[in-house]
């Protein structure tokens, strides 16, 4: 069973930055689809990028957020620039056992294995 650490949250000014990261715990993954969902208060858990053979994003974070990989520390990163206090949200980090297109990375289903997340607070 694969189990996915993500640290990196915290408390943040509106305007700053955070970067996320998830690890797998157990085994490698290299090359499997992995993405970064968040949930809000009261709110469905909602896609924010995800990284297979290309990158996707929701329309929310373009040109604030950046999904990389380092395959050699076996880790995912979520680099959250420009921070606003609706990006407050428990952050959690996905990884698939099998190919993603880029429209399928956005999709909760498609993913095998879920962190226990990790909580963004923006302050205004």
């Amino acid at each position: 069973q694969v189990q996915l650490v993500e640290s990196g949250g915290g408390l943040v000014q509106a305007g700053g930055s955070l970067r996320l990261s998830c690890a797998p715990s157990g085994r490698t993954l290299s090359n499997v689809p992995m993405g970064w969902f968040r949930q809000a208060p009261g709110k469905e858990r909602e896609f924010v990028a995800g990284i297979g053979s290309s990158t996707a994003y929701a329309d929310s974070v373009k040109g604030r957020f950046t999904i990389s990989r380092d395959d050699a520390k076996n880790t995912v990163y979520l680099q959250m620039n420009s921070l606003k206090p609706e990006d407050t949200a428990v952050y959690y980090c996905a990884a698939a056992r099998f190919l993603l297109g880029p429209q399928a990375l956005s999709t909760p289903n498609h993913y095998d294995y879920w962190g226990q997340g990790t909580q963004v607070t923006v302050s205004s």
